[in-house]
């Protein structure tokens, strides 16, 4: 699965991140709140900031104990809440070259929108099981996609954390304050 974008639900304003399958015919989305879109999207810029965000933090833990994120499952859904497993690769050889004879494997339960953000900085990939696939997919229209593809890459050009942050809470306020009754 690769990240496709980031979303706004029309309803309710939350951001929404997609996952696209590898064909590029099928996209799950997840719902996740303010601050999750914002770590996600800090790791697509790739900015080294003084003030490092709490992936990044992990990150740079996963280093200095010499793990390595191997990949991120999605492996279920339980309550309309997706789960998701770190797969950490522990490397205990002093020499780097011979890593697979002497490494181990450790898997963490994770929020799927942390693993995402852990998985965008450590640029490991992404899987989720068919069955969770095929149960929360939806189709994809490529020529809508491809525009609104390059429209999100611009957008990750000219955007930083703190703008969308503040938009996120313009549009909560606003949400707020609005006296519009159905």
């Amino acid at each position: 699965m690769t990240v496709a974008g980031l979303a706004i639900d029309a309803t309710n304003r939350s951001p929404i991140i997609l996952l696209r399958d590898p064909s590029g015919r099928r996209q799950v989305p997840i719902w996740v709140d303010n601050a999750q879109a914002h770590n996600i999207m800090a790791g697509f810029q790739q900015s080294d900031s003084k003030r490092p965000l709490s992936h990044d933090l992990m990150v740079s833990l996963l280093k200095a104990g010499n793990l390595h994120l191997e990949r991120v499952i999605i492996h279920s859904i339980e309550r309309d809440t997706f789960q998701a497993i770190l797969k950490i690769r522990i490397d205990n050889s002093k020499d780097t070259d011979s890593k697979s004879d002497l490494s181990s494997f450790l898997e963490i339960h994770a929020l799927p929108s942390d693993a995402i953000a852990l998985a965008i900085r450590s640029k490991c990939t992404i899987w989720m099981l068919e069955k969770v696939f095929a149960e929360t997919s939806i189709p994809v229209d490529e020529e809508a996609d491809a525009a609104d593809q390059d429209k999100f890459r611009r957008f990750l050009d000219d955007v930083s954390p703190s703008d969308l942050v503040r938009h996120l809470k313009e549009s909560d306020q606003n949400n707020e304050t609005s006296t519009d009754f159905p």
